[in-house]
């Protein structure tokens, strides 16, 4: 490892085998925590290349428990987080969400390390248990159309750094792999990322493989649809910018879409938006990203898509998926 340091504070880069091997033995326990650290820290400092991405993203797959959920199809809304903009769960809610609508989907999730509150965290402290039971979570596909792969569960290269992840508390290069690692090995997906950057680096992964697709990023910086600003979508069609009022919707303040203090918080929150007792703003932004990922899923316009996602929210479908793989879940 001190020899992959030196190489990278030089300003080297790694080969696509390089950096496949070394995550492999990370995952393994090969080196100690301080050098995984540093290790981790460098590609926050400067930009990772798409040789190192891929490598990076073979050792996982290679790593993981695979699900077969091909049967049903599902799409993932999942986002690498550590945009510092701390938001309630939109992503999460917007999974369910679209779940109501009838799009299956695949949620792929972790607790939260450069946020205050992950996926993982305010689902879990809301009583959805987590399992790598693949008969479980086929049946929550079946009976709610949806089902949580809690990434610890399924990838032991990310078991083994979560507690360094936890200490530094900062975004790291995991962040820009978790959604490019979803267990279900799922072929529809809607992604949020925090930088244009890594936005371009997506689309030349994307391009490699017959998925459906759309990544999103903020004009100011969310990892989603933020309804502040205008946001960039990058998907097989090529590259737009679509502005609040595409969706029917104002400008937002920031504040309005602010997560909670705690996990107790930000749970109220979700159970609000969930039970119809949301803000106008966290309903919005909700619907918006629900109804990305249903038109990622289907094909089709954004307002057609728009009007199944405020049906599922407003008919209490998603509500009923929530509750639905609640119960079976924990079957």
């Amino acid at each position: 490892m001190k020899h992959v340091l030196n190489r990278l504070i030089a300003h080297e880069s790694l080969s696509r085998e390089e950096s496949r091997q070394l995550l492999i033995e990370i995952a393994e326990g090969a080196y100690d925590s301080h050098q995984v650290a540093s290790f981790m820290t460098i590609f926050m400092m400067r930009s990772i290349t798409v040789d190192e991405l891929t490598g990076f993203q073979e050792a996982l797959q290679s790593l993981c428990v695979a699900i077969d959920v091909s049967a049903f199809d599902p799409i993932d809304l999942c986002g690498t987080g550590g945009d510092q903009k701390d938001t309630f769960n939109i992503s999460t809610l917007a999974s369910f969400v679209t779940a109501g609508a009838g799009v299956p989907v695949a949620k792929h999730g972790n607790y939260g390390v450069s946020s205050s509150c992950g996926s993982s965290n305010v689902m879990e402290y809301l009583g959805i248990r987590f399992t790598p039971d693949p008969e479980v979570l086929k049946r929550c596909l079946d009976q709610a159309n949806i089902c949580v792969f809690h990434a610890p569960l399924f990838h032991p290269a990310m078991k083994a750094v979560a507690p360094i992840r936890k200490a530094l508390g900062v975004k790291t290069f995991f962040n820009m792999l978790g959604p490019l690692v979803n267990p279900g090995m799922v072929k529809k997906q809607l992604v949020g990322v925090f930088s244009l950057e890594l936005a371009r680096l997506y689309a030349y992964r994307f391009q490699q493989t017959d998925m459906r697709y759309t990544i999103v990023h903020a004009i100011d910086g969310y990892d989603e649809v933020s309804l502040t600003s205008a946001a960039k979508l990058i998907s097989p069609k090529g590259e737009r910018l679509v502005e609040p009022s595409d969706f029917g919707f104002n400008r937002l303040n920031a504040r309005a879409i602010a997560g909670g203090n705690d996990i107790q918080a930000s749970a109220q929150i979700f159970m609000n938006v969930l039970e119809g007792k949301g803000t106008p703003a966290q309903n919005q932004v909700v619907l918006a990203n629900a109804a990305l990922a249903i038109s990622t899923a289907e094909d089709l316009s954004i307002d057609r898509a728009l009007e199944r996602a405020t049906e599922s929210l407003e008919e209490k479908k998603a509500l009923t998926a929530f509750n639905t793989l609640k119960k079976v879940a924990a079957l």
